[in-house]
């Protein structure tokens, strides 16, 4: 049997960064730890020479791999590009506009909750813009039917991250695709990450089934645990926020505000959204060669399969930024400065997720230099059934991404570690990767560190532990289901439609059960209801 170059110790990065997240709370620091440590190991326990490894070799390689791949750096300025598009979008009041001429249709407590949720799906491109859009925006309307703060923060935080990882243009859809991209080529499998990707969607059953929980609270109008005592209460005394509560406020969100006396028009979004969809579903076709195959849907899917998915998404993203300046410019609503000021700070505002980015990137080139993943496959071939990888890599990313309050660091750590493991015992692989990233999900919806999670309570201006402790009930709920109908069965190949059927009609089951009635009240007053409630 061959003998592993560092056997127990190929585990020691990645666990150490794992740990020091637990510990510290500190992602950026512990992926730092962990590629530190290994480095210093590859350099013959040399801890000098494993600092400067940490960057020139690592660090640096990230972004420009020795074998000249451009994937990373794409994936970086396409986020970074739309994430300033939506900068623009904001500050320009298109999307602003959207969710006003929504919110004017909502007359009940029922109404202004399922505009909001309607409004976490149509901004589906970025989490961030979700979270501060959709809070900051729906909150006078909510706090006037009498919903809770709470029960806001939970919509948005349920539509933000939940909705962005799946979406089929998003800043995210550029990470997901280069881990995915990566741990292809280590083991020598030429798939096109894009058609995986949009294979992995139905086997999300954690992100699904979030959006789904949301969607029947608010049509059975039906809460349990601490959410139903919040509802209660904004519901029979009008008070959004218990009266201890320590609400967030941010300045930040007045980012997105539209110069004074400029009009607000919804087009100044919808026309840029629907610019990202088309350029980039007509560019995978045009640079997949679609022009030299027949106009059928064999045609197309083979064309959008043969596609660079990394030149087309930078394509679609400088498009819109274009589409999106051009728009608030020559309707002067915003300057020409004004327009690019816009756009920086909506780019500046994925900084800290592209740096675990990068960091990300580098733990796995010190996990491939140390062959971690076939250390790992090594211990569990024989040991670890094929129908069991799916489950077990969707309980693993659960917990660290809820320790470590990050989806993108969870996914980066997993990734280059779950597709070979998958790939080598014969595991189901499309379940086993949409295992992993909307496992990594789990913790980015509902930890306390999450940077959404924090965000959803500083748009809403709850108190950030009430949103949390509302929240997470309904989280474990869609979890626990989603690893008894969904990644038991698929581990063993069921369909996932089937699975998700079932998790849906459980979750309805849950909710009605589970939960009590919460009654609407009407603009002129309190229902019969209510005043039973009141004696």
């Amino acid at each position: 049997m061959e003998v592993h170059p560092y056997g127990f110790l190929s585990l020691l990065p990645p666990i150490l960064a794992i740990l020091l997240c637990f510990l510290t709370k500190e992602v950026l620091f512990s992926l730092f730890m962990g590629i530190w440590v290994g480095a210093t190991i590859l350099a013959s326990w040399n801890p000098w020479s494993g600092f400067l490894s940490t960057f020139d070799n690592y660090v640096l390689r990230a972004l420009v791999p020795k074998d000249g791949g451009t994937w990373n750096a794409a994936v970086i300025i396409f986020s970074m590009t739309l994430a300033g598009a939506v900068g623009v979008m904001g500050r320009s009041g298109g999307t602003l506009a959207i969710v006003q001429n929504l919110s004017k249709r909502a007359k009940t407590p029922r109404g202004a909750q399922f505009f909001s949720w309607l409004m976490g799906l149509i901004v589906f491109f970025d989490d961030y813009a979700n979270t501060l859009l959709v809070g900051h925006t729906m909150r006078p309307l909510t706090d006037k039917m009498r919903v809770s703060r709470e029960k806001l923060a939970y919509i948005v935080d349920s539509t933000a991250s939940p909705v962005a990882s799946w979406a089929l243009v998003s800043t995210w859809i550029g990470y997901e695709l280069g881990l995915i991209q990566q741990a292809f080529e280590k083991i020598g499998l030429q798939e096109n990450a894009y058609l995986v990707f949009l294979n992995t969607i139905p086997y999300r059953f954690y992100s699904l089934g979030a959006v789904f929980m949301v969607l029947l609270t608010i049509l059975l109008q039906r809460e349990y645990g601490p959410m139903y005592h919040a509802e209660l209460r904004a519901r029979r005394t009008g008070k959004v926020l218990r009266d201890d509560a320590k609400p967030l406020a941010s300045p930040e969100l007045t980012k997105f505000e539209v110069p004074e006396g400029k009009p607000l028009r919804a087009i100044n979004a919808w026309i840029p959204i629907l610019t990202m969809i088309l350029v980039t579903f007509v560019g995978l076709w045009y640079n997949g060669g679609g022009l030299e195959k027949p106009l059928t849907l064999t045609g197309i899917r083979e064309a959008v399969g043969n596609a660079d998915a990394s030149i087309v998404l930078l394509w679609s993203s400088f498009t819109t930024s274009a589409v999106a300046i051009i728009l608030a410019v020559s309707q002067r609503i915003l300057t020409l400065s004004q327009a690019f000021e816009a756009w920086v700070d909506g780019a500046k505002s994925l900084l800290i997720a592209l740096i675990i980015l990068t960091l990300a990137w580098a733990i796995k080139g010190v996990c491939d230099d140390m062959k971690t993943a076939e250390y790992i496959i090594s211990l569990t071939k024989g040991h670890l059934s094929p129908h069991f990888v799916p489950v077990v890599i969707f309980i693993v990313a659960m917990f660290v991404s809820f320790a470590t309050g990050t989806s993108w660091g969870t996914m980066g750590i997993l990734m280059p570690l779950a597709i070979p493991l998958a790939h080598a015992l014969g595991a189901p692989l499309i379940a086993t990767i949409g295992a992993v990233l909307t496992g990594s999900v789990f913790g980015d919806h509902c930890s306390p560190i999450s940077d959404t999670t924090i965000m959803s309570s500083m748009a809403s201006a709850c108190d950030h532990m009430d949103h949390v402790s509302t929240q997470l009930p309904y989280s474990i709920t869609v979890a626990i289901i989603s690893v008894f109908v969904g990644y038991i069965p698929s581990g063993y190949g069921l369909n996932p439609g089937l699975s998700l059927l079932i998790l849906f009609a459980l979750l309805f089951i849950a909710v009605r059960v589970l939960g009590k009635p919460v009654d609407n009240i009407g603009l002129d007053g309190i229902d019969s209801s209510q005043k039973v409630l009141n004696g």
